[in-house]
């Protein structure tokens, strides 16, 4: 049985599925662009989603909006000037609240991206993944290197003080190098996070159906361990397993997220988690995925796709699969407070992880060891339930 004493803080989460390609290693629900974007019909439909939502959150405010895809940026000033009046109109949102909007190079206008700032949207997430032309000819990606750049360039133009550049490595075909030009390239631009993470071949995607040659795994995590060195010292701190920032520019969707928090999820294909401390439960929702289904059924209960209580015995898999990715791992009490379980719970598996030396804890924090930061997945594999 749950004992949530208090509910943990709340975001919500927007997906906007449609992209000019699909990128050959990309598992996300985004679909290709066919014609001319129902950008109006979209929004009203989420906004009816958020309608049905509403519910499960009474009295809570929203701390932080996430808009991800997909590539957001295609849609227009407008349409989100009409989403953001009435999300305005159907929830509480913090005075401070953090919005971010995905976007990729080559949907960059600089006038766009200064109406996105001034309709409240204050931090963006470029999906740039690299700065040579080649790997990101191999990507699928619709920019090059000049456009990648330049997106930076805009984002500070249009007022962002507060960007992420998104960039993998391990990507066919490339060398230490590369992978240092493409970190290089990044810290010149003077974003304000940086997301780096290694290409990995997931499921469900072209990358997996016909396998491109990727780089020796030996050499990778020297890559690694050298390119983090050099972000640490330009100023990004690493705080989760691919996530360095600047002084106070932590993603805050991203870390209540991993810190187990709640979140709305509208849109195709959006998830959702919601604690209620009057059923002490844990529910988690998902929509329709394809758009035009999504479209259709916006707001009815055949929009849900799947409508689950976690259960008991996986709450502490799940709460530590989010929250060990973070390097200073986490305040011992928020496991209670967020998985709504006592501790001892997964004492067994606490043990283990410590005795392996991937594990350190006591009263006041539980933290991966650098070890367990290198094989995470082995780590989080000791809190499966039995």
């Amino acid at each position: 049985m749950y004992h949530f004493q208090q509910l943990p803080p709340l975001s919500l989460y927007i997906h906007v599925p449609w992209c000019v390609r699909k990128c050959p290693y990309c598992d996300f629900n985004s679909h290709t662009a066919q014609d001319e974007l129902p950008e109006q019909a979209y929004i009203q439909a989420l906004l009816a989603d958020l309608e049905q939502e509403l519910p499960l959150i009474w009295g809570r405010s929203i701390q932080t909006i996430f808009i991800g895809g997909g590539t957001p940026s295609l849609f227009s000033a407008e349409a989100y000037e009409t989403l953001f009046s009435g999300l305005r109109a159907l929830l509480n949102l913090s005075p401070d609240i953090e919005i971010t909007l995905e976007a990729n190079p080559g949907t960059f206008e600089t006038q766009r991206f200064a109406d996105y700032r001034a309709i409240g949207i204050n931090r963006l997430s470029i999906g740039v993944q690299s700065f040579d032309a080649a790997s990101l000819k191999v990507l699928g990606r619709i920019h090059d290197d000049r456009q990648a750049i330049r997106a930076a360039e805009i984002a500070h133009q249009a007022g962002f003080d507060n960007f992420n550049i998104d960039l993998m490595f391990g990507l066919p075909g490339q060398t230490a190098a590369l992978a240092k030009h493409d970190v290089e390239t990044a810290i010149a631009l003077a974003p304000s996070h940086i997301s780096y993470y290694q290409l990995t071949i997931e499921p469900n995607t072209l990358f997996y159906q016909q396998p491109p040659d990727l780089p020796d795994e030996d050499p990778l995590f020297d890559w690694q361990l050298s390119n983090q060195q050099r972000l640490a010292e330009a100023g990004y701190q690493q705080y989760e397993t691919s996530a360095y920032a600047r002084d106070g520019k932590r993603c805050q969707h991203n870390i209540n997220y991993w810190q187990f928090g709640d979140y709305l999820g509208i849109g195709a294909g959006a998830h959702g988690k919601i604690t209620s401390a009057a059923e002490q439960s844990i529910r988690r929702r998902v929509k329709q995925k394809l758009p035009k289904s999504y479209l259709n059924h916006a707001g009815s209960a055949e929009s849900l796709l799947a409508d689950t209580l976690v259960e008991v015995n996986e709450v502490g898999f799940e709460f530590m699969l989010n929250a060990l990715r973070l390097t200073d791992g986490f305040a011992t009490p928020l496991f209670m407070q967020r998985a709504g379980i006592p501790l001892a719970r997964i004492n067994t598996a606490l043990q283990k992880a410590e005795q392996l030396e991937l594990l350190e804890y006591d009263i006041q924090r539980i933290r991966p060891t650098p070890l367990g930061q290198r094989y995470l997945n082995t780590l989080i594999e000791l809190f499966l339930p039995e």
